[in-house]
């Protein structure tokens, strides 16, 4: 898959004359990358137009005008494109109320490691989690957490041969999935493989 580069994020001024078009065009982009995955966990599964999207937002709100900002966002949200043979997603664990998160993450060490994809007729795909930098601790786990799928060649092809998808989390103290998922979210899952 497509790497971001300076030129295919553009100026500020650019982005800015085209913001309102450009944030309708992600959100429905986004309809088709999201999963709730029980009542308080998400997966946000990132693309070259999620990425974009974001180094976009962060020129806007740090005012980033010179080339050698802009690389350097774009050098922290590249790693979150797929690379062909697998899916990234943002992982957040979300809760209103200050004392339930603090309670409830604290119950929830390791769940990072516990979330998975499969493709019908394989084996399910955990995701490897936080490879930039260590996110929990052994008394509590993150809020957000980022995960890549690696995928074989004999899973690609039978997704895109249209082959259902599922995903889940087996954590103990957080067990949900989704078979099989909605047809729009693994058509779109399915295109990162291109």
């Amino acid at each position: 898959m497509r790497k971001l580069t300076v030129a295919d994020v553009g100026s500020l001024d650019q982005y800015m004359a085209l913001r309102p078009a450009l944030r309708q065009a992600i959100i429905e982009h986004k309809k088709n990358r999201r999963l709730d995955l029980g009542p308080n966990a998400s997966l946000y599964f990132e693309d070259y137009m999620t990425m974009k999207y974001q180094v976009q937002e962060m020129m806007r709100a740090e005012h980033l005008r010179d080339p050698e900002s802009i690389q350097e966002e774009i050098d922290a949200y590249n790693p979150l494109i797929p690379d062909g043979s697998n899916l990234k997603a943002t992982f957040m664990l979300e809760f209103p109320d200050e004392n339930e998160r603090r309670k409830t993450l604290a119950m929830l060490v390791d769940i990072e490691h516990r979330i998975w994809l499969r493709i019908d007729g394989f084996e399910k795909v955990y995701g490897i989690a936080d490879e930039d930098l260590p996110r929990s601790t052994e008394e509590k786990t993150s809020a957000v957490h980022f995960l890549r799928f690696e995928f074989s060649n004999d899973m690609i092809r039978a997704a895109r041969s249209r082959a259902a998808w599922s995903v889940g989390c087996d954590h103990a103290q957080y067990s949900h999935h989704i078979d099989p998922l909605p047809e729009n979210i693994a058509s779109s899952l399915t295109r990162d493989f291109d």
